[in-house]
């Protein structure tokens, strides 16, 4: 997502997917697609071999991922990058359908994020 929480792409995959994995599927679209794109911040859990196979991804025009470390301390802590994420899955648990896991197929749950941002978009739009 970019920077305002809006969908850049969407990927659901399987459970059995390990979150490593499912990012390098997310991420693999960045060779051909999003030239514009310099910048790609995740959490720290996907720290490793990632940012080596993010660099990797293009001769020219190189995407640099930043990891986002979790605040120290006890308690709640606003971080910058972290809210833009959460903000946008409660945005999406407002949609009905979206608010539990009914899906059966990885398609019709992609298919059903991609209607709520759609609908989200549109209502942006015409205020």
């Amino acid at each position: 997502m970019d920077p305002l929480g809006l969908p850049l792409l969407i990927v659901v995959h399987p459970a059995h997917v390990q979150d490593r994995e499912g990012a390098k599927r997310v991420l693999a679209p960045l060779a051909h697609r999003f030239w514009r794109l310099r910048k790609v911040w995740a959490d720290a859990a996907y720290n490793g071999d990632l940012a080596a196979w993010v660099a990797r991804l293009r001769w020219s025009k190189r995407v640099e991922l930043e990891l986002v470390e979790k605040p120290p301390g006890p308690g709640f802590v606003v971080s910058k990058r972290r809210w833009v994420v959460e903000r946008t899955l409660g945005w999406m648990g407002r949609a009905r359908r979206l608010s539990k896991d009914y899906e059966g197929a990885t398609s019709s749950a992609e298919a059903f994020i991609k209607l709520a941002m759609i609908h989200l978009m549109v209502r942006r739009l015409v205020r």
